[in-house]
Parts: C-alpha cells; sequence; structure tokens
C-alpha cells in the first residue's frame, strides 16, 4: 500500500534552558548550561549535587491546583509542553474528528517523585498502610497521553512507550506510522520525565553513570570532551503535533518539516553499557535510512544521543563513521544535551524539536563544554564545538539509545 505523508505542524518544549519552544530555541543557539546546584532536596550526603532542573517554572501557571495534585510532575510536564504544542499548530478542535486523533508518549520511568514520597510516608509510620488514592494513577506512565487525551476528547489511539531514554524517539515513530497507516489524521506525541529526586539521583549514582563535577556543574554535561565523566539528569518535556500532509494542508496549518522516517533496534549486549563497536547503533541509523527511503550522503545534521559518558560517545561517533563514510565530515554533528542534560524518556522528544528548528531557522545548536581532545574520536568530524554553525539543513537525524540497549532514530526533511 501507498504510505501517506507525514508532518509536523505543532511544538512545545518545556526543558531546563527554557520553558516554551522559542526559549529553548534560544537557550540552544545560545549555548545556555541548565546545569545548577540542586534545589528539590538537600544534597549534603550524594555524589553529584547538581542536576538540569526546570527553572522559574509554577505548575499552578498552567493547570488548577486541585488537577495538579492528582499529577506527578512528569505528568504535569506533559501538559505544559502538549498544551503548548496543540495551541501552536491551530487545531480547530470543534472541527477536527476526536475519533481519529490519537496521543501516543513516551516516559522511561514515569512517576518516580510520586512512588518515592508513598514509600518514604509509608516507612516513617506506624505500619499501617495508608496511602494516597492517587497513587497509582499519579505513578503510572501511560497516565501523560491519558491526561491530555481527557482534556481534548482525544479518542484514537493512546499509550505510553517504555523504552529507557529512547522511550519519546520510540513513541513518535508509533505515532508516524500509525498516520502513515492511515489510522489517525492527527497525532499528539512526544516525551516527558522528572527524575531529579533522592531515588533518582541515588540510583543513577549508584551506577556511577552521572557526573560529579560539583565545583564546575554548569560545565559537567561534555559530550565528546576527553575529560568527560557522566552525564547531567535533566527534566522536562517535549510535545509535537504530527498530521498526515494532506490534512494539514487542507487546513492551511504551518508545517515546520516533513517526519520521513525512524527506526529501531536492539544492542542485545548489556544492561546499561553500549556495545564498543556499536552494532546496534549502525544498524539503527542503516533502518532509519532504509525507512526514510534517503541515503547517507542526503543527512546535514545529527544530535547524537551524546551523553557525556566515556564509552558512549566514542561507540556512536565510531557508528556514524561506519554509516556515513567521507560524508559523515560534512556533517553537523552535536549534542544538545550538553546544555539540556539528559532528559532520560523526554529526551527524544526536545532533541527531535531541537533538529526541526534547526532546520527552521539554518542555525545548528552547538555541543558547548568542549575543552579537551579525545584521542579516541575522529578529529575531522564537524562535533559544532561550543559555537552555533549556520546551515542549510534539508535533512536532518536525532539518535536516541537507551539502558537495555534499546536504539531509536527519526529523520526530517525540509518539506517540499
Amino acid at each position: 500500500m501507498e504510505l501517506k505523508r507525514v508532518v509536523v505542524t505543532g511544538l512545545g518544549a518545556l526543558t531546563p534552558i527554557g520553558n516554551t519552544k522559542d526559549a529553548y530555541w534560544e537557550g540552544l543557539i545560545s549555548g545556555k548550561s541548565g546545569a545548577a546546584p540542586i534545589t528539590y532536596y538537600d544534597t549534603e550526603k550524594f555524589k553529584t549535587k547538581f542536576a538540569c532542573e526546570l527553572k522559574d517554572f509554577e505548575v499552578t501557571d498552567f493547570i488548577d491546583r486541585k488537577e495538579a495534585r492528582k499529577m506527578d510532575k512528569f505528568a504535569q510536564y506533559a501538559m505544559v509542553a502538549a498544551d503548548e504544542a496543540i495551541a501552536d499548530a491551530k487545531l480547530n478542535l470543534d472541527e477536527v474528528n476526536k475519533l481519529r486523533v490519537g496521543v501516543i508518549w513516551g516516559a522511561g520511568i514515569g512517576g518516580l517523585e510520586t512512588f518515592q514520597q508513598e514509600v518514604l510516608n509509608f516507612a516513617a509510620g506506624d505500619g499501617t498502610p495508608r496511602f494516597n488514592p492517587f497513587f497509582i494513577p499519579k505513578m503510572i506512565a501511560d497516565i501523560a497521553p491519558a491526561n491530555i487525551s481527557i482534556k481534548y476528547g482525544f479518542m484514537g489511539p493512546n499509550y505510553t512507550t517504555v523504552s529507557a531514554c529512547a522511550s519519546s524517539a520510540n513513541a513518535m515513530f508509533d505515532a508516524l506510522n500509525m498516520i502513515r497507516l492511515g489510522h489517525c489524521d492527527v497525532i499528539v506525541t512526544g516525551g516527558s520525565e522528572a527524575a531529579v529526586t533522592i531515588a533518582g539521583m541515588g540510583g543513577f549514582n549508584a551506577m556511577h553513570a552521572l557526573s560529579t563535577r560539583n565545583e564546575s556543574p554548569e560545565t559537567a554535561s561534555r559530550p565528546f570532551d576527553g575529560t568527560r565523566d557522566g552525564f547531567v539528569l535533566g527534566e522536562g518535556a517535549g510535545a509535537l503535533v504530527l498530521e498526515e500532509y494532506e490534512y494539514a494542508k487542507a487546513r492551511g496549518a504551518k508545517i515546520y518539516a516533513e517526519f520521513v522516517g525512524g527506526g529501531l533496534s536492539s544492542d542485545a549486549y548489556h544492561m546499561t553499557a553500549p556495545h564498543p563497536d556499536g552494532i546496534g547503533v549502525v544498524s539503527v541509523m542503516k533502518n532509519c535510512l532504509e525507512n526514510a527511503g534517503l541515503k547517507a550522503e542526503d543527512v546535514d545534521h545529527i544530535n547524537t544521543h551524546g551523553t557525556s559518558t566515556p564509552l558512549g560517545d566514542v561507540a556512536e561517533l565510531k557508528a556514524i563513521s561506519e554509516i556515513f563514510g567521507e560524508h559523515a565530515k560534512k556533517i553537523n554533528i552535536n549534542s544538545t544535551k550538553s546544555m539540556t542534560g539528559h532528559l532520560l524518556g523526554a529526551a527524544g522528544a526536545i532533541e527531535a524539536i531541537s533538529v526541526i528548528l534547526a532546520m527552521e531557522h539554518g542555525i545548528v545548536p552547538p555541543t558547548i563544554n568542549h575543552s579537551t581532545v579525545d584521542e579516541n574520536i575522529d578529529p575531522e568530524l564537524n562535533l559544532t564545538l561550543n559555537k552555533a554553525q549556520k546551515r542549510d539543513v534539508k535533512v536532518a537525524m536525532s539518535n536516541t539509545f537507551g539502558f537495555g540497549g534499546h536504539n531509536a532514530c527519526v529523520l526530517f526533511k525540509k518539506i517540499d
């Protein structure tokens, strides 16, 4: 069957460097770091005392206080980003067939703070099981798209994909295919995460996954740098409105880009470590290009997974060199996690938004905090170091990889 074309018509972002998609973009191109000392709890006994928290965010500016209390932060963030994306798309909610509008979301963990707090409350009590009646619905990862659909009455497919840090890219690919196959006209997709908590930071510290550069948080996320020592945890959400091309054109929607393909793969190697030869990463990028019907030399820009871990960064760049060959040296490669930190399940969404806006504005955001060469990285690769670079981006790719060896890749193209 002939697949339908899919386009992006709305964007919403809630990030550590900007609380709207426009503020996020300004933060990206200016090379702003979102890392700072943690304010949510006492970090005295923690190995890592900083993260990329949201700034100047008050949920009751967006959601009624009574309703907000029924949601974990990750679901609150989802609502805020989705609201912005839906408004940006200028959907006429009275005319859209809500049976053909879905919400497919990504979250790697879900309501971690809710789970943490309920357990702490129980442990501090006398053993009587007194739990918040909203404990379970606040915690479950699928509640974010449920809340979005309930607010707007969207009655199409509604679920959450959980594939660790690949979750929201996984969700976007599912959404792409739902529309391609003719099951939906519109899908709100993306991801959210709120893991800057005692349990989240403590758990990642126990794995030795986080940077411990406490003396200089703003420079701690340093992808591709020879002195990188782990990732910086972030939080927030990203949302995209996807539409079938003819449907969007008929209603006169602004089209940011065409969503032309995606890919999924597994490393099948280790619980947390990437495959040292990048086999799964090579496979997912190859799958993505084939799915989009494009060649390696068509790609102008790649926003890498680039978390700032010693093993992961090198493995990914080796995989890019293998797939793209000599053309790899002509691609603007970057890692926006150098600014936002790692938003886990929401990473794919906000990084897809970054490449889409790079296409719109003709600017590739930088990889900040680079000062020391890593001899294991090809010096001829353009890693867009420290300053944004002007570039006519016609085709852009975004990579996200998760614990368990989950790999997801999405590809966008300027609309013809």
